[in-house]
C-alpha cells in the first residue's frame, strides 16, 4: 500500500516509482512548463503520457485528478506535512514546485509578487491568445474565409509580444538576472508560436529582438531541451 493508491488515476497509469512525484502530461506548451521546471529543479519524478488522440484526458481516471480535463496535472506523494498533494493548472504547479524547493522564485516578497504577476500575464494573455492564433492559422480555423477572427488574434499576439519585449529590454530574463518560473511559463508558448504554429512571419517576430534573444537563451538550456520532449510521444 502506497500513498498514491488512494488516487484512481494510478489504476490507469500505475506508478513504477510511487515515491516520486507523478506527472500526467503531454509535450504541449502548457505541459512542458512542468517537465522543464522539474528538470531544472532536479526533482525525482515519473512522467505519464496523456494521449489526446485516444481521449485519455476524458477518462474517468484522469477526470478524478483534473475535472477540467486539461494537462498537466501532478500528484506529489511527499506534499505539505508529508501528505500526498494532487494539483492541476500549470501556473499553480509551477508555484508549488518553486515553493517546495525554494528555487525559481525570489525570496524577497516584492520580487516574489512581481514574478507571479508575470506568470499571470502568461496564463491570462500569452497562452490563450497564442493558442487561438494557432487555431486560426494552423488548424481548422485556417479554412475560414472570414479572416477577421485570425487577424484579431494576430493583433493581440503582437501586442503581447511588444509588452514582453519592452519588459526584456536591458534584462537577461523577465525578472532581470534571475531565471524564474515566469520564464518557464512564458517561453514554451513563444517557442510554439514561431515553431509548431509557424506564425513567426505573421506576427512579425523579427521585430521583437529582446524576445528573440531570450528565447534563444531559454531553448539552449539543457533542462529545457530535455523538458520539451517529456513525456515522450509514442513512436510513429
Amino acid at each position: 500500500m502506497t500513498a498514491l493508491d488512494r488516487f484512481p488515476i494510478t489504476k490507469k497509469w500505475p506508478a513504477q516509482h510511487p515515491d516520486r512525484l507523478q506527472l500526467y502530461s503531454l509535450p504541449t506548451p502548457n505541459g512542458v512548463k512542468v517537465s522543464i521546471a522539474l528538470e531544472e529543479l532536479g526533482l525525482p519524478y515519473e512522467p505519464h503520457l496523456v494521449r489526446f488522440d485516444t481521449n485519455d484526458q476524458l477518462s474517468p481516471e484522469f477526470l478524478s485528478l483534473n475535472p477540467n480535463n486539461k494537462i498537466p496535472a501532478i500528484i506529489d506523494p511527499n506534499g505539505p506535512k508529508g501528505e500526498p498533494l494532487a494539483l492541476f493548472e500549470s501556473g499553480a504547479i509551477l508555484f508549488y514546485l518553486a515553493e517546495k524547493t525554494g528555487r525559481l522564485l525570489p525570496a524577497d516578497p516584492a520580487a516574489r509578487y512581481e514574478t507571479l504577476q508575470w506568470v499571470m500575464f502568461q496564463m491570462g494573455g500569452i497562452g490563450p491568445m497564442f493558442g487561438q492564433l494557432g487555431f486560426f492559422h494552423k488548424f481548422a480555423g485556417k479554412d475560414y474565409e472570414d479572416k477577421r477572427p485570425r487577424d484579431r488574434y494576430v493583433a493581440e499576439s503582437k501586442r503581447l509580444l511588444s509588452v514582453l519585449d519592452r519588459r526584456l529590454d536591458g534584462r537577461e530574463w523577465i525578472m532581470g538576472s534571475d531565471y524564474t518560473i515566469a520564464d518557464i511559463a512564458t517561453f514554451p508558448w513563444v517557442n510554439n508560436l514561431i515553431g509548431f504554429y509557424g506564425a513567426g512571419e505573421l506576427v512579425g517576430f523579427n521585430e521583437f529582438a529582446n524576445v528573440n534573444r531570450v528565447l534563444q537563451a531559454f531553448v539552449a538550456r539543457p533542462a529545457v531541451q530535455r523538458g520539451l520532449t517529456i513525456p515522450a510521444r509514442p513512436a510513429g
